[in-house]
C-alpha cells in the first residue's frame, strides 16, 4: 500500500490475526492504550487528525478493519464477531487492556462486540455516530433494500475502476459531506485507492472505463458486514458492560441538517446507560475527518469520567 498522506509520528505496523496480519496506524510511543475501529468501507486514516492529537500523551492504534485498506487481503468470514476478535488480537498484542476503545459508525458496532466478548480488555467506549442499532429506512422491505438506500452510493464507489488518483480525489470531493475539503481528506482519499493490473477485475466497473485503481475495501465485506447494523426483528436493548460515551453528529451522511443519522436520545435507548452528547455542525464524516469533530472525540477519549446519562 503507498505511503501517500503519511505524517510525521504515524507508522503503519501489522499484527497477526487469523488468516494473515492485520493493518493498523500507530501514532504515540506511550501513555494509556486507544485503539480505534473506522466506518463499514472506510480504513484508519478516518482517525487521521485524532491520531496525532491523542499521539501526544496516548499510544493511538487505529486498525484497518478486514477487508478494508491494508488488510483487504485478508479471509472471510467478516461480521462483527470476526471484527472483534481481530480487535482483541490488537489489544494484546499493544501490551493488553484495559484499553479506551473508540468506533466510528461500523465501527462502533465493532467496539461494543469488543465489550461483551472480552470486557477485562475494555476501559470504556466512545462510540462516535455508531454501534446503536439503527432503523430501517421508511419502505425499505428487507435488509438488502435498506443497505441499498442507506449506503447505495457508497457501495457503488465500490464497484467502481478509476483512472487516477485525481479522479477518485474529485469523486470525494463532489460528495456534499466534503464542502470543507482539507488535506486531511486527501489523504483519506489517496489510502482508499490500490492500483490493479487488470484493468476489469472480476467484479468492477462493467462499464469497463479502463481504470486502474479501485477502491481498497472489498464490496463483499461491505455486504457481509451491514446486516449487523440495523435494529432486526428480534434485537432487543442491551447495555454494555463498560462505561459508554456517544458523541452524535448533529447533521447527516449528506451534511443534511434535518436528517441526523441518529436522533436523539437513540443511543442512549438502545444502549442503556450510554451517556449522549451531540457534537454540533458537523456530519457522519467530519465528526472525525473536520477539526472541530476531531477535537470532540479526542476530548472524549480524555475524559477520565463519564459524564451521567
Amino acid at each position: 500500500m503507498p505511503d501517500h498522506g503519511q505524517e510525521p509520528g504515524h507508522r503503519r505496523e501489522d499484527v497477526p490475526v487469523r488468516g494473515g496480519h492485520l493493518r493498523v496506524g500507530v501514532w504515540g510511543e506511550r501513555g494509556p492504550l486507544v485503539v480505534a475501529a473506522h466506518g463499514i468501507t472506510s480504513s484508519h486514516l478516518a482517525w487521521t487528525l485524532i491520531g496525532p492529537d491523542l499521539g501526544r500523551d496516548h499510544r493511538f492504534v487505529a486498525v484497518d478493519l478486514r477487508g478494508r485498506g491494508g488488510s483487504r487481503d485478508l479471509p472471510a468470514p467478516y461480521g462483527m464477531a470476526a471484527h472483534a476478535e481481530d480487535l482483541a488480537r490488537v489489544i494484546v498484542h499493544y501490551g493488553g487492556g484495559p484499553a479506551v476503545l473508540a468506533g466510528h459508525s461500523m465501527g462502533g458496532f465493532v467496539v461494543a462486540e469488543v465489550a461483551r466478548r472480552h470486557p477485562g480488555l475494555v476501559e470504556r467506549l466512545v462510540l462516535v455516530d455508531g454501534g446503536a442499532p439503527l432503523p430501517l429506512p421508511p419502505g425499505a422491505g428487507d435488509v438488502p433494500e435498506a443497505i441499498e438506500r442507506t449506503t447505495g452510493p457508497v457501495l457503488a464507489r465500490l464497484r467502481r475502476t478509476f483512472a487516477s488518483r485525481a479522479e477518485y480525489r474529485d469523486l470525494w470531493r463532489a460528495h456534499p459531506a466534503f464542502a470543507d475539503w482539507t488535506e486531511a481528506c486527501a489523504a483519506y482519499a489517496d489510502y482508499d485507492l490500490v492500483e490493479v493490473t487488470d484493468a476489469s477485475p472480476p467484479g468492477r466497473d462493467a462499464a469497463g472505463t479502463g481504470g486502474r485503481f479501485v477502491a481498497a475495501c472489498r464490496i463483499e465485506a461491505a455486504l457481509a458486514d451491514a446486516p449487523e447494523v440495523y435494529a432486526l426483528p428480534g434485537v432487543r436493548p442491551r447495555p454494555l458492560p463498560v462505561p459508554v460515551v456517544f458523541l452524535r453528529a448533529a447533521r447527516g451522511m449528506l451534511d443534511e441538517p434535518g436528517a441526523p443519522l441518529y436522533s436523539p436520545g437513540r443511543a442512549a435507548e438502545w444502549l442503556p446507560g450510554t451517556a449522549e452528547t451531540t457534537v454540533e455542525g458537523v456530519n457522519h464524516y467530519t465528526i472525525t475527518l473536520g477539526p472541530a469533530g476531531a477535537a470532540a472525540v479526542a476530548d472524549a477519549v480524555r475524559r477520565t469520567r463519564v459524564p451521567a446519562p
